[in-house]
């Protein structure tokens, strides 16, 4: 087995799970995202995605904004710097197993 594919069991286990890949590869690619629009983006159910932006957020990887636009509520979500360097580090290890 080479070194590249040992890397593979140290991945990080919070952003390795499918539904959170999905967010945080959503919101490295954007400054920040709304909840419909992760919600939309995702096909996960409001109840999922708010268990896993919880988890996220918990680990520090995602920084919520709860506010009202008008009357209307809005969640915005963002990657903080500890999420980026996790998923830039999450990004590398996998391409270093698949060879590229």
């Amino acid at each position: 087995m080479t070194s590249g594919l040992r890397d593979l069991t140290d991945l990080d286990r919070i952003i390795h799970e499918p539904a959170r890949l999905m967010i945080v590869s959503l919101l490295y690619v954007s400054k920040e995202a709304d909840f419909v629009f992760l919600q939309r983006e995702t096909k996960l159910t409001k109840g999922n995605l708010s268990s896993h932006l919880a988890r996220l957020e918990a680990a520090g990887y995602v920084h919520i904004e709860k506010m009202f636009r008008g009357k209307l509520p809005l969640t915005l979500c963002r990657l903080t710097q500890t999420g980026r360097a996790e998923f830039e580090s999450y990004r590398k290890t996998v391409k270093r197993a698949l060879g590229h």
